[in-house]
């Protein structure tokens, strides 16, 4: 039995005439009797009785109708939500996240492509670069989202935006009374980089930033992400730089400040995917992001807890 049959069906059974139900349907009686003929004699009941009037349903026809409403409504489903994944507005998407990031940019995405897709389900892993390039090759990520990522051939890497590099100082050191900070003078500071995994990294950019100035960093400690740096920072262990966003973290007597240096130095956030993944749902996610990539998001380097 197919499905225009069952539509022909429901059709005649709401309007018990045969010249108002083909007009309803947009064909000539003749095609619509041959059809509600075939389904009588593929089932083995009757389902229509004439009248003067038109037809009345019988007692299997009006048990059939209930069935086949039923039917209609489920195919009804499966079509808008099909034609809801086709557009990304139905399904999961996969989002591998990490450290300062979730400070600001990649929250704002999420938010935004939440409020237009509500349907898609979002689930987030904290991974580091090599965790997410390993599931997005499994399958088990859409996208992720970091910093300094190797190259392959089966994966595309588009930047998302560039941020300053910030220097994260506490309150009572003397840098905290200057409005920008020489990078020469960081040479003897006690500097606290992350993370400590997954190289080449941030901290790998941090370190060859003070070498091209002419001095090795003095770092007292490696540690796994900007959080911990930051409170490091904040118990007077040491400096440390961090990304721009890294400028949300607001803990007790931290103060954040630039580089001066002309051009001012900085570090690409940047996303990552499978090259032959044409979801629809991913192609929504990265139309967000592209328009974002021109939008600055400015933090106040001189605000404080």
């Amino acid at each position: 039995m197919e499905f225009r049959q069952l539509k022909y069906f429901t059709v005649l059974a709401e309007e018990l005439n045969y010249g108002r139900a083909a007009a309803k349907l947009h064909i000539s009686q003749p095609p619509l009797t041959r059809q509600i003929q075939q389904m009588e004699e593929e089932l083995g009941v009757q389902l229509f009785l004439r009248t003067p009037k038109g037809v009345e349903l019988t007692a299997a026809g009006q048990l059939f109708l209930e069935d086949a409403v039923n039917v209609m409504a489920l195919m009804q489903r499966a079509t808008e939500r099909t034609q809801l994944a086709g557009s990304g507005h139905l399904g999961r998407i996969d989002v591998g996240i990490f450290g300062s990031a979730m400070l600001n940019v990649i929250p704002r995405l999420l938010l935004t492509f939440r409020n237009l897709y509500p349907n898609v389900d979002m689930a987030l892993h904290n991974m580091n670069k090599t965790q997410q390039i390993e599931a997005l090759r499994e399958k088990r990520l859409t996208i992720g989202f970091n910093r300094i990522i190797p190259e392959s051939d089966d994966m595309v890497i588009e930047r998302v935006l560039t941020e300053r590099i910030l220097v994260a100082v506490n309150r009572s050191h003397k840098f905290a009374y200057l409005r920008e900070i020489p990078l020469p003078d960081i040479a003897n500071q006690p500097l606290i980089v992350f993370p400590k995994i997954a190289r080449p990294s941030f901290a790998d950019d941090v370190i060859a930033l003070c070498r091209a100035e002419g001095f090795h960093p003095n770092i007292v400690q490696e540690v796994e992400d900007v959080v911990t740096g930051v409170a490091l920072v904040s118990s007077g262990f040491g400096i440390s730089m961090v990304p721009e966003s890294g400028a949300n973290l607001k803990l007790p007597g931290v103060v954040y400040r630039p580089l001066k240096k002309t051009p001012s130095p900085s570090i690409d956030l940047s996303c990552v995917y499978r090259k032959n993944d044409q979801s629809p749902i991913l192609q929504a996610f990265l139309d967000i992001i592209r328009a974002y990539r021109n939008t600055s998001f400015p933090i106040d380097t001189h605000s404080s807890s």
